[in-house]
């Protein structure tokens, strides 16, 4: 697919390469040159310079002729501009980043009026999933599929965990309770698990299963904290106010610290419930005197990473019992992960994966579109969401009768409300939905799980 790229900062440099990797034909729009340069030097990518809502610029980045146009620059407005003459131009597909909040409610009509394929808001699917990882503390991590039906989750197991020592075809008869097992990351290696695998003490595993059906697994295993009912967010940027709104509906304590007063009195006035702190959040005196031992949660938001990263590690010196790290640079999530912290978010690769999904789902072939894409274990995974169409050649073969590629595990079947954990006997219906968990990348099709 031909797709332009406008806007090479840190999504559109995390977009264009897993793009790349993928082997599209890329060109990247920007009113940058080092930007272009460095691009080009590094990946197999075409680099326009100039200003991306330009038509004579887009026409010479070959935007009437492209499948897709995405506009992810710092600038709503831009980047809506840049979707309008793309479609003007005959693009047969635009995307635009929309992130102020104050658009947020009128992205129907907007997306409408320009023509727009699709809109992506970092900061409230960043949210979103803070949201979800609050509401179940237990888990380091927590996706969800078939419209909240399954979730995926991830936990570390510690010293003295009843899950140590078990073989995972031990897991349901033990706790009465049907998951299962998707991924296993045992130090360096990533595997996708057996019956006959033995877990232990330090692995970090993703269980998929009902919303109810994790709970009680959690629960029984000794691994459920419970939710988190005060919440301290350091940095009252975008994302705080998106999950502050969350945290406020279901009654949650929230309050938040910044050292911009224009951006409190905001904060103020949007969301008069939450209490805002005017001062630095660095500082350890102001942290304690507005209560961090006694919180449940607390959210680092600030725009540095480092800085994140040490209020995270000294919130959980000093015993709190969720701390999560928001992480913008790729390169230092490993770093993050070795000082201890697990639970950590990236916006630019949330946003990323949104967009990814939604081109491979444009590549579709036969009987299935890519409907969730999730990258877990730091990309070396893909958690695939296919909707299957009824022209699906395996519909009604049980699945012992399919030869799947190696790596690849059918994590989930949804069929109408009712999620299935399947096994052998079990089979593929039109309109089901399937979540497919591998580490072979670039899966479009369902029709490309098989040998």
């Amino acid at each position: 697919m031909k797709i332009i790229v406008v806007g090479g900062g840190k999504i559109g440099e995390t977009l264009v390469e897993q793009l790349a990797k993928e082997g599209h034909d890329l060109v990247l729009i920007d009113n940058q040159q080092t930007v272009i340069e460095e691009t080009e030097n590094r990946l197999d990518v075409m680099g326009i310079y100039g200003n991306g809502a330009s038509h004579l610029v887009q026409i010479e980045a070959g935007v009437p002729k492209a499948d897709l146009l995405i506009a992810v620059t710092n600038s709503d407005e831009l980047n809506m501009l840049c979707c309008l003459v793309a479609k003007k131009l005959g693009a047969r597909h635009t995307i635009a980043r929309i992130r102020n909040p104050e658009y947020n409610d009128q992205l129907v009509f907007l997306r409408e009026e320009l023509g727009l394929s699709l809109s992506i808001n970092p900061e409230a699917a960043a949210a979103g999933e803070l949201f979800r990882m609050l509401r179940f503390p237990s888990a380091l991590k927590i996706e969800t599929f078939s419209r909240g039906r399954v979730e995926l989750a991830e936990v570390r197991l510690r010293e003295g965990s009843k899950l140590d020592g078990l073989y995972l075809h031990e897991l349901s008869k033990k706790f009465q309770v049907k998951v299962l097992v998707c991924v296993v990351q045992r130090g360096e290696q990533v595997l996708i698990p057996t019956g006959d695998f033995r877990l232990c003490a330090g692995d970090k595993i993703s269980i998929a299963a009902g919303p109810a059906e994790i709970e009680r697994f959690f629960r029984a295993a000794g691994l459920l904290k419970e939710e988190a009912h005060s919440v301290m967010i350091v940095g009252g940027g975008r994302i705080a106010h998106y999950l502050c709104r969350k945290l406020l509906g279901i009654g949650v304590s929230v309050k938040i610290i910044d050292s911009d007063p224009q951006r409190c009195r905001h904060l103020c006035e949007q969301m008069p419930h939450a209490m805002i702190i005017c001062g630095d959040g660095t500082k350890q005196e102001l942290l304690f005197e507005e209560g961090l031992e006694r919180v449940d949660a607390f959210v680092s938001l600030t725009g540095l990473d480092e800085q994140n990263a040490i209020l995270s590690m000294f919130a959980a010196s000093r015993g709190v019992g969720k701390v999560i790290t928001k992480v913008s640079r790729t390169s230092l999530l490993s770093l993050v992960e070795s000082a201890g912290l697990e639970s950590v978010i990236s916006p630019k690769e949330i946003t990323a994966n949104q967009i990814i999904r939604y081109v491979r789902a444009m590549q579709n072939s036969l009987g299935s579109n890519v409907e969730t894409l999730y990258k877990l274990v730091g990309g070396r995974v893909e958690a695939l969401e296919f909707r299957v169409k009824p022209d699906f050649p395996h519909i009604g073969t049980p699945l012992k009768d399919l030869t799947l590629k190696p790596n690849l595990l059918l994590a989930c079947i949804t069929r109408g409300d009712r999620a299935i954990l399947p096994g052998g006997g079990d089979s593929i219906a039109a309109d089901d939905r399937v979540v497919v968990v591998t580490t072979n990348q670039q899966l479009r099709d369902l029709s490309d799980i098989l040998l």
